[in-house]
């Protein structure tokens, strides 16, 4: 049965269509648009109650019953149980996945964000010190997954859903004022990912 996804074209909603495509599993997209708010309504609020996208909705869930999702980390966590794929079964080798996929969670992501925010304003002085704070944190973070990638192929090892988060904020480097040039082994990854038919199917498809 086709699970429906509930996105938006940003790096956290991507994270989850490159995830589906590398699975295997048949989906479809209902957009959100958060430009307009639809976030806010009840309908999507009742299966992500803090109003952001992505979120998944399983009509085939455990015991063969429906479930819905959100939160990007946790769906990542979800597809990999249920498919088994991208999420390791020994707790030893579990572990860097679930390490590199916190560390986006709460780093890269978060960070990089705030960069966004901060050069989208038009006030040169609003705009000064968060994009000097932020964007020093978003070098600093690009510099500890470079040296991470230049001892492992993928972040935790083994290709994991722990890539595929962190992709879909690697994606927006132009935007972070990053180029993955000063990066070389974050920019070896990332062509080495966009490689991938699945990654760039996840990237093609329709999300807004």
């Amino acid at each position: 049965m086709t699970i429906t996804l509930y996105a938006w074209a940003t790096p956290n909603g991507r994270k989850i269509s490159v995830a589906l495509e590398e699975m295997g599993l048949p989906y479809t997209v209902k957009p959100i648009n958060i430009g307009n708010n639809e976030q806010f309504q009840a309908e999507f609020l009742s299966i992500s109650p803090n109003n952001k996208i992505p979120a998944i909705v399983d009509p085939q869930g455990p015991d063969g019953q429906p479930i819905s999702v959100f939160e990007s980390g946790a769906i990542l966590l979800y597809l990999g149980e249920k498919t088994g794929k991208f999420l390791p079964k020994s707790l030893r080798d579990r572990v860097p996945v679930l390490e590199w996929l916190m560390w986006q969670m709460g780093g890269f992501g978060p960070m990089p964000g705030q960069v966004h925010h901060f050069a989208a304003l038009e006030s040169e002085s609003d705009r000064q010190y968060g994009l000097k704070r932020f964007s020093a944190e978003t070098r600093r973070l690009y510099g500890v997954l470079d040296e991470r990638l230049g001892k492992t192929e993928y972040v935790a090892g083994d290709l994991s859903i722990a890539d595929f988060a962190i992709l879909g904020w690697a994606w927006r480097h132009e935007r972070h004022k990053v180029d993955l040039a000063d990066y070389p082994n974050v920019q070896r990854w990332y062509q080495m990912m966009f490689a991938r038919p699945a990654v760039q199917r996840g990237f093609d498809v329709k999300l807004d």
